[in-house]
């Protein structure tokens, strides 16, 4: 079915690439699962392999890939393993907002370019345990405060994915003497940051999504490189998109599992496989009705995001596409396990970490009730304006 998104060489040639490291990835996956181990073996060679750079822009030395290319490598990654998947996607669509909004001058992108061309991974710490997502306009607990012409930074960030192999974190503060929340660009190495190992959890359990500790982090003026005018930066954000294309890929090796068992899964209570079964063949084209209808609408608006002259009439569709992606990976891997039965609650069979996993979807932003809250008042709004 992917098949029919490929639209060009070079998303060929990374597909290549990474199918070479299907098979190591796909069994590494469930001692990742099984131990909560981060799988930094896997961060390594996509690292190695230039994958964490391709969304950094051409003039910048990377391979300047859009949202669409991103979607279309994420959704293969995740599909051998999701935990990478989502890891790698933070970074991915870190970089490539960076470098697209250009919120940061030149000269700070420039340098910022040289470290990612050279391995550095970056992932935004914005949650908190009393905020919760920034994305519902809670103000951040974590403090900068300037002391002697430099900044001093304390605080706790949470569900900071990644962490473990991260160079830089880019966190949000509340800055009292601008009466605003600012954005600080941290290396793993400043004095007072480390990482509170808290993430134990039943879903995604090696994305090493621990707890940022801040203690006096002491940083320079120029660390401060985001003053944004409004919490979520006034523009639209199609690197979001990385999000449901990883619960899209999780969703494909589930249908993938599922069909192969039908096919080979022969009781001696039939004369056949029970692919030859209604009730396995409605589950089987249900699945696939709600893949097709996902990957259509994810691929279509990250072609429409991509495209500069139709970017300003996207207003509800990118929280749309992960609200419908989520979901729709949550009901296909359910009809994955019924159609596999009671093996697929057994801890060596991929579908219940398929099923765990797909469930940490509706917790990332934006969540379920803030999309549909917001295609409410845009259409109550779009009436009373007409």
């Amino acid at each position: 079915m992917l098949n029919l998104f490929i639209k060009t060489e070079i998303q060929k040639t990374w597909l290549q690439k990474l199918r070479e490291k299907e098979e190591k990835f796909k069994n590494m996956s469930a001692e990742i699962d099984e131990l909560a181990i981060f799988p930094k073996e896997n961060i390594q060679d996509l690292v190695g392999m230039g994958y964490s750079s391709l969304t950094l822009p051409t003039a910048f030395g990377g391979e300047g890939l859009n949202v669409y290319d991103m979607v279309l490598l994420q959704e293969t990654l995740a599909s051998f393993d999701g935990t990478t998947g989502l890891a790698m996607g933070w970074n991915l669509g870190v970089v490539g907002e960076l470098f697209e909004t250009k919120l940061w001058d030149q000269e700070k992108l420039s340098f910022f370019a040289k470290e990612i061309l050279n391995g550095a991974l970056v992932n935004r710490s914005v949650s908190e345990a009393q905020t919760g997502s920034p994305t519902r306009g809670g103000r951040p607990g974590t403090t900068a405060v300037k002391k002697d012409g430099k900044w001093v930074l304390t605080g706790r960030k949470t569900f900071t994915t990644m962490s473990p192999v991260l160079t830089y974190f880019l966190t949000s503060a509340w800055i009292e003497e601008k009466q605003k929340v600012g954005f600080f660009l941290l290396h793993k190495d400043l004095d007072g940051l480390s990482i509170d190992e808290t993430w134990d959890v039943i879903a995604m359990r090696g994305s090493g999504s621990h707890d940022l500790v801040l203690d006096h982090v002491v940083v320079d003026e120029s660390n401060l490189v985001e003053l944004p005018s409004t919490p979520s930066g006034g523009k639209i954000n199609g690197w979001i998109l990385h999000i449901p294309a990883c619960y899209l890929g999780i969703a494909q090796a589930a249908r993938d599992y599922a069909v192969h068992f039908a096919n080979h899964h022969a009781p001696n209570s039939l004369n056949g496989p029970i692919s030859q079964l209604p009730n396995v063949q409605q589950h089987l084209g249900e699945i696939d009705l709600e893949l097709i209808r996902a990957r259509h609408l994810i691929y279509s608006v990250a072609e429409a995001y991509d495209d500069e002259s139709r970017r300003d009439y996207i207003e509800n569709e990118l929280g749309v596409v992960k609200h419908t992606v989520t979901n729709s990976a949550i009901k296909i891997v359910d009809k994955a396990m019924r159609i596999v039965g009671a093996k697929s609650l057994q801890r060596s069979n991929p579908l219940q970490r398929y099923y765990r996993d797909v469930r940490a979807g509706l917790h990332n932003p934006p969540m379920d009730d803030m999309t549909i809250k917001k295609l409410a008042l845009s259409a109550i709004n779009h009436e009373n304006t007409k």
